[in-house]
């Protein structure tokens, strides 16, 4: 009987020692040589806004042998020629071995990389495969080609050689002046800039050699002539540089509502004139409630309006709590309202206090990576900057020198209404500017 047990404790063991092995050799082994191997379709692509919605180049690479049948996602990896690629525009394809980028989408990337308009330049681009799961990935990272593209300004150009100087203005008689925008009306042109108490005048590339006042104080303007009187506010100047007539009307944009801090009442949430897109922008935060447009805090002219299409007087525009980036397009009678992450301004001196919700940043219409408040009415005190109204991104000033630094210390202020410019344009050395009006 011990005999049979003792064999039988052999065969099983044996069994145990031939299963044990099957499995070690049907292990997988993953080929630590399988880089993506990519390449382009063109090397060379010059882009233009009428091809916008056109395909511009198709990146593609074929699935890489890892050694065994693995699920492989991957992400593309773009950045400025000689870049570190520690700050990349980074696109996820999932499971897809092929990338084909609209004129548009590839347009956008080049700007935001600082490729300049019009002209050649040259990204980097890799892909990063990625195998297994969160628990347990490796990533296999191709190796770099690159490709030489030429952006187009995908904005407008309504810009003048005019502008409005003065006591008036917010920049005084040195400048720089509030500038004057392009028309559909051939010779009219038109400047949206809030005043102060004082006097204006029109001048050409802010320079005295060409300016221009109204003598009689009577709407036709003569070389040279007397500085014009102003009051404080919010306007439309219609200048005609054939004619020399001048109109001043008060004018402004702005948002009203349930969702807004001040509900159906003035003041309104401010909205600002884009000249690059033609369009009337804020960045703002909104309550759970309804918005509509109308023009200087009257119910005289409003819209609501459904499904992103402006209606005169329309039906109220439903939004939930949040920042957003809403923009109005009057001449496609057009809206949007965009959830977004914005920088803001916090602090005793702010509105809101410590707690917020911040007073919100707008981008700056021109500079990537800059963002202004046009005008903030802050008490004596501190503010700080700090990202999407949370404390997990902040920046103060250590030296008080204009230059930030993430996590520092508040920044003393007096009271006054202000223009704050945060540029964040060179993340190693960000700054800012604070203008007292």
């Amino acid at each position: 009987m011990k005999k049979i047990f003792s064999t039988s404790l052999i065969v099983m063991a044996s069994l145990f020692v031939f299963t044990s092995c099957e499995k070690e050799e049907d292990k997988a082994i993953l080929n630590t040589n399988a880089v993506p191997s990519i390449q382009l379709s063109a090397n060379t692509v010059v882009l233009t806004k009428d091809n916008a919605d056109k395909d511009a180049v198709t990146l593609s690479w074929p699935k890489p042998d890892y050694g065994f049948s693995a699920a492989a996602s991957y992400t593309i990896l773009i950045d400025k020629k000689g870049g570190t690629f520690v700050a990349p525009v980074s696109i996820t394809t999932n499971t897809a071995l092929t990338k084909t980028f609209k004129t548009s989408e590839l347009n956008a990337i080049l700007i935001k990389l600082g490729l300049v308009a019009g002209t050649a330049g040259d990204i980097d681009i890799r892909v990063v495969s990625n195998v297994g799961d969160n628990t347990s990935k490796t990533s296999f990272t191709s190796p770099t080609i690159s490709l030489k593209a030429t952006p187009y300004l995908d904005k407008l150009d309504l810009t003048t050689i005019w502008g409005v100087v003065g006591s008036g203005a917010v920049n005084g008689w040195n400048g720089p002046d509030m500038p004057f925008y392009k028309t559909d009306k051939t010779d009219e042109i038109v400047a949206y800039v809030t005043l102060l108490d004082g006097e204006i005048k029109f001048r050409s590339n802010n320079k005295w050699d060409v300016n221009y006042g109204d003598d009689g104080a009577n709407g036709t303007l003569e070389a040279g002539g007397a500085n014009i009187k102003v009051t404080a506010g919010t306007y439309k100047i219609t200048f005609n540089t054939a004619s020399l007539t001048y109109t001043i009307e008060k004018y402004s944009w702005g948002l009203v509502g349930s969702a807004t801090p001040s509900g159906w009442n003035a003041p309104d949430v401010p909205l600002t004139y884009d000249p690059t897109t033609d369009t009337w922008k804020a960045t703002a935060f909104l309550k759970a409630g309804e918005i509509k447009v109308r023009k200087n805090e009257d119910w005289g002219v409003n819209y609501g309006g459904t499904a992103g299409t402006l209606v005169l007087g329309g039906d109220n525009i439903a939004v939930t709590e949040g920042n957003y980036n809403i923009t109005i397009d009057f001449k496609k009678m057009k809206f949007t309202v965009e959830a977004t992450k914005p920088w803001g301004v916090v602090g005793d001196a702010a509105p809101n206090g410590w707690n917020g919700p911040d007073v919100k940043f707008r981008p700056d219409f021109y500079t990537e990576n800059v963002f202004v408040i046009d005008n903030v009415k802050l008490g004596t005190g501190e503010i700080k900057f700090r990202y999407n109204d949370a404390w997990a991104l902040n920046y103060g000033d250590d030296s008080a020198d204009g230059t930030l630094e993430a996590g520092s210390a508040n920044i003393k202020v007096t009271a006054g209404n202000y223009q704050i410019i945060l540029d964040l344009s060179n993340t190693s050395k960000p700054k800012y500017t604070l203008t007292k009006k």
